[in-house]
């Protein structure tokens, strides 16, 4: 996947449509993935709206295949709000992180903030992390909360995702991945070269940059229903970053064979050597089938680890795509609207 990574030739950032070219590109674009947000992502637009950034403003929204009127409310955005928007509609759900690639994609701010749609982030907390940003000469600032207003196990799952990425990415080591977290243009442009199925947004940014920071920002309770992220999906964003990201599982693998070896070859030994001494046959049968079941099981581990690099090498070499994209439509904030194809 790395390799993937590498090789793709750069891509710009999208450019501004046909009749909106005289328009200078914002200082700030935020870019927020939708997924059952129809309750919350009205208010989230409007307290952005608000907000004076140096360089101005412009808010991308990521409509990742929503089963409730999420686009109908985007849409009504793009008609009425009173700050730049482009909602961007995907074909089906694909993910948090495909639907911020393809935001990513479609921003065209000197810096660039995601951010969730639930109103957890605070708005006015943008200002704050885009000046650290901008100011301190970062290429990525990240927050980190000093109290998480998540359910209990949500909190641990993201606690042990850390922590996993401690041991499989190259990063300072006890940052905190927070989805709220700014990027320069040049990790943009460098982290919109993947297009590759499955991307994990914080992996591809640890392999362009290690000019990274962070501040603590408020973490505020989730004003409407509840989050997306069920235990099935926190799993699968691990799998994503511990196969997508990283040949560790692959040496975890390595090394539990020699370990096994290791252990076979004492136990050859030590079978040997009771032959030799006690001249008895020892009945061996409980200590045989857990001998057993724990090569095969560290075979079938081994297998299914490489299976899944396998899997995931296939579907990329196929063309799985990160993600569709139905249409595109930009506001100028002042009531103009433009369609893209």
């Amino acid at each position: 996947m790395t390799e993937d990574f590498d090789r793709m030739p750069p891509v710009p950032l999208a450019a501004p449509p046909d009749g909106a070219a005289s328009r200078p590109a914002p200082g700030l674009s935020i870019v927020v993935p939708v997924y059952r947000g129809a309750a919350t992502i009205g208010l989230l637009v409007e307290e952005l709206a608000k907000l004076t950034p140096e360089g101005g403003l412009e808010v991308v929204l990521v409509n990742d295949g929503s089963p409730d009127n999420s686009a109908e409310i985007c849409r009504g955005l793009v008609r009425h709000a009173a700050v730049p928007v482009v909602y961007i509609e995907h074909a089906r759900n694909y993910g948090e992180h495909n639907a911020v690639m393809t935001g990513l994609r479609h921003a065209t701010g000197a810096f660039v903030i995601t951010m969730d749609d639930d109103l957890q982030n605070p708005p006015e907390e943008v200002l704050k992390l885009y000046n650290h940003a901008r100011l301190g000469g970062w290429d990525v600032v990240y927050t980190r909360f000093a109290v998480k207003k998540h359910a209990g196990w949500r909190n641990l799952g993201s606690r042990f995702a850390n922590q996993v990425a401690d041991w499989l990415l190259d990063k300072p080591r006890g940052l905190y991945l927070s989805s709220f977290r700014c990027m320069s243009e040049l990790v943009v442009r460098a982290v919109t070269r993947y297009s590759g199925p499955y991307p994990y947004v914080d992996g591809l940014i640890m392999q362009v940059t290690q000019r990274i920071d962070s501040i603590e920002v408020r973490h505020l309770p989730r004003a409407e229903g509840r989050s997306n992220y069920t235990l099935k999906r926190l799993v699968l964003l691990w799998l994503n970053l511990a196969t997508s990201f990283s040949l560790v599982p692959l040496r975890l693998a390595i090394l539990a064979g020699v370990a096994m070896a290791a252990l076979g070859v004492a136990g050859a030994a030590a079978t040997i050597i009771e032959a030799l001494t006690t001249h008895a046959t020892p009945s061996g049968w409980a200590s045989t089938m857990t001998a057993l079941l724990l090569v095969s099981g560290v075979q079938f581990m081994v297998l299914g680890v490489m299976g899944e690099y396998i899997g995931r090498t296939f579907l990329s070499a196929n063309g799985k795509p990160q993600g569709t994209v139905r249409l595109v439509e930009r506001s100028d904030g002042a009531g103009g609207r433009q369609e893209a194809a």
